[in-house]
């Protein structure tokens, strides 16, 4: 069984530490083995393609690429700043994510 992960797909994360330090973005896909993410608009690469039936014109193309997800922290729906995730169970005993900085859940 996989480890659970305190982000996941969909999620606004802020970028803790490293070249995109301070950049915020929602997450688009999450690769559990690997335990790392693409975060919308963070961590840009160049990539030089050849021409194809898509892109004709080929060229170099930006695309962000995997960021670690310890360099990830999820935002705050309360405050809007990264806070730490813990699980607890909810009226329904369902089991669900809150902000250890304000007791908000999140969704």
């Amino acid at each position: 069984m996989q480890e659970k992960l305190h982000i996941k797909k969909g999620d606004t994360v802020v970028v803790i530490t490293g070249e995109s330090k301070g950049q915020r973005g929602r997450i688009l896909e999450v690769d559990r083995d690997r335990k790392r993410a693409i975060v919308e608009g963070v961590n840009m690469v160049s990539k030089h393609s050849k021409p194809d039936a898509q892109n004709p014109q080929g060229g170099i193309i930006k695309k962000e690429a995997t960021i670690h997800i310890s360099n990830l922290m999820v935002v705050d729906p309360a405050s809007g700043d990264g806070t730490r995730i813990g699980r607890k169970l909810n009226k329904k005993d369902k089991l669900v994510r809150y902000s250890k900085k304000s007791g908000e859940e999140i969704k």
